[in-house]
C-alpha cells in the first residue's frame, strides 16, 4: 500500500508515560493484543527514570474502540502510569528530502545554545525528526536527525555559528554509510599527542625556544612548511642518536587517544597517522597503539649522530592529503568514507580531502576551513561525531579487559 493510500487509514496513537520499570512495554502490547490491532509504529524514550512509550496502531473491530480505551486506561492505572489515546488518520507525515545527522558537543550543553541550534535548523528549512543523546561525559553529545534541507546548506548554517552557540557541531548526510567501514587518519603533533616532537628534540639540543618560534609560525601558515622543517632540523645537528629513545619516553598521548583508537579498531575501522614530525617517533606509536598506517619525515642519522637533515619524501601539507588518498586506496575505503583529524595549517589539504575533516583544538584558520571543529581536550569525543555512543565506547573497553 502506498503512502498516499495509507494517509487516510484510521489509526490510534496510544501514549503511556510515567516511572519506568521492567514489563511496561510487554504489558501494553499484551493489553492491545486482545483487540487484534496491528502495530504501525513504536517509539520509546526514557529520561531520568521517566518513560514515554508511544504506539501507533490500527483501530480494533467496529464497536470495540471504547472498550480498548477503557482497558488501556485501567491497565495503565494499575501500573501507576498515565495513558492518552488519540484518534487520527495515517502514519507519520513523510520526511522531507535531504536527511542529515547533526551532532552537537557541549561542555556544558546549555538550554540557550540548544534553542539557538533548533532555531537555526528551522530557519534553514529543516525539521527535527528525532533527538538522541550519545554521551553525557566527558561532554554532553546529542544527535539531531534532520530532514527537509540538504546537508551542505545545513552544515553552512550551523557550523559557521558553532562558536557563537558555545558548542561544537558536525553535520553529515544520513544513510547506511554512517556505519560502513571507515579509515581515520590523524595528525600527530598536538593532535594524537600533546607535544610537538621537534620541540622535544630541541630541548635536548638547547634550542627549544628558537624551534618553537619557527614551529608556531609554520602552523599559522606564515612560513613554507618544508623550509621551516629544514631550518628546525638543522638545529639538531650533532645530537647523539640515543636521544630518540629519550624523546619517545617523553611523548604524552592526548587524553582519550587510546580510547579513540581502541574503539575504532573494535568497530572494524582502520586507523593511521601522518606527521610532519619523524618516523623515529611515529613508528613507535604505530607499534604501541596498533595503527594500520603511519608516515612521517625521517631524521638522518650517521655514525650515531643526527646530521641535521631529513631523508626521503617530505611529508608537508600536500603530502598529508596525498598520503590520505594512498591509505584509503590501500584500505579499500572510498575517500568519502575517510575521516581526517588535525590542528595546523599543514593539515588543511588533508582535512578538505577527507569525507569528514575535524579540526581538533585547532588554529583559527583551520577551524574556519574544516568541516567541523572539536574544542574540548578529549580526542575520543571524535567518536560521537561518528555516531558512536558512550555505552559503545565502554563496551569496547570492557571487551578489551576480558
Amino acid at each position: 500500500m502506498s503512502a498516499s493510500q495509507t494517509s487516510d487509514v484510521p489509526t490510534l496513537l496510544v501514549k503511556i508515560f510515567g516511572k519506568d520499570r521492567p514489563g511496561i512495554t510487554a504489558g501494553l502490547f499484551d493489553t492491545l493484543a486482545a483487540y487484534s490491532v496491528d502495530v504501525v509504529d513504536i517509539e520509546q524514550v526514557v529520561t531520568r527514570g521517566r518513560m514515554v512509550l508511544c504506539a501507533l496502531v490500527t483501530p480494533p473491530s467496529a464497536g470495540l474502540e471504547g472498550d480498548l480505551r477503557a482497558t488501556v486506561h485501567s491497565w495503565a492505572e494499575s501500573m501507576k502510569m498515565q495513558a492518552e489515546i488519540i484518534s487520527g488518520l495515517g502514519d507519520n507525515r513523510p520526511r522531507g528530502l535531504g536527511r542529515s545527522l547533526v551532532t552537537v558537543l557541549g561542555h556544558p550543553l546549555t538550554a540557550e545554545s540548544t534553542a539557538a541550534i533548533a532555531a537555526r535548523i528551522t530557519k534553514a528549512g529543516g525539521n527535527i525528526d528525532r533527538i538522541f543523546r550519545l554521551a553525557k561525559y566527558p561532554v554532553t553529545a546529542v544527535e539531531f536527525a534532520v530532514s527537509g534541507v540538504e546537508t551542505e546548506p545545513l552544515r553552512t548554517a550551523l557550523v559557521t555559528h558553532a562558536a557563537t552557540f558555545g558548542v561544537d557541531i558536525a553535520v553529515v548526510a544520513a544513510g547506511l554509510h554512517r556505519r560502513a567501514q571507515r579509515l581515520v587518519v590523524m595528525d600527530v603533533d598536538s593532535t594524537l599527542i600533546q607535544d610537538e616532537v621537534i620541540e622535544l628534540f630541541a630541548a635536548h639540543a638547547g634550542c627549544e625556544d628558537e624551534v618553537a618560534e619557527v614551529t608556531a609560525a609554520a602552523m599559522r601558515g606564515e612560513l613554507d612548511f618544508e623550509q621551516s622543517l629544514h631550518a628546525r632540523v638543522a638545529l639538531l645537528a650533532g645530537l647523539d642518536a640515543s636521544v630518540v629513545d629519550k624523546v619517545r619516553s617523553e611523548v604524552r598521548l592526548t587524553p582519550g587517544a587510546r580510547t579513540l583508537i581502541r574503539t575504532l579498531k573494535r568497530l572494524g575501522y582502520q586507523v593511521g597517522v601522518v606527521s610532519g614530525g619523524f618516523t623515529q617517533v611515529t613508528d613507535d606509536l604505530k607499534d604501541r597503539l596498533g595503527l594500520d598506517f603511519a608516515q612521517a619525515n625521517t631524521l638522518e642519522i650517521v655514525d650515531g649522530k643526527l646530521t641535521g637533515k631529513v631523508t626521503g619524501e617530505i611529508v608537508d601539507r600536500a603530502g598529508k592529503a596525498r598520503l590520505l588518498r594512498r591509505f584509503a586506496a590501500e584500505a579499500g575505503v572510498p575517500l568519502a568514507q575517510t575521516v581526517a583529524i588535525g590542528d595546523g595549517a599543514n593539515d588543511l589539504d588533508m582535512l578538505n580531502a577527507a569525507g569528514l575533516g575535524v579540526a581538533f583544538n585547532a588554529k583559527p584558520v583551520v577551524r574556519q576551513a574544516a568541516h567541523t571543529a572539536v574544542n574540548v581536550p578529549f580526542l575520543d569525543t571524535v567518536l560521537y561525531l561518528l555516531g558512536v555512543t558512550r555505552e559503545e565506547v565502554e563496551a569496547a573497553d570492557t571487551h578489551d579487559e576480558d
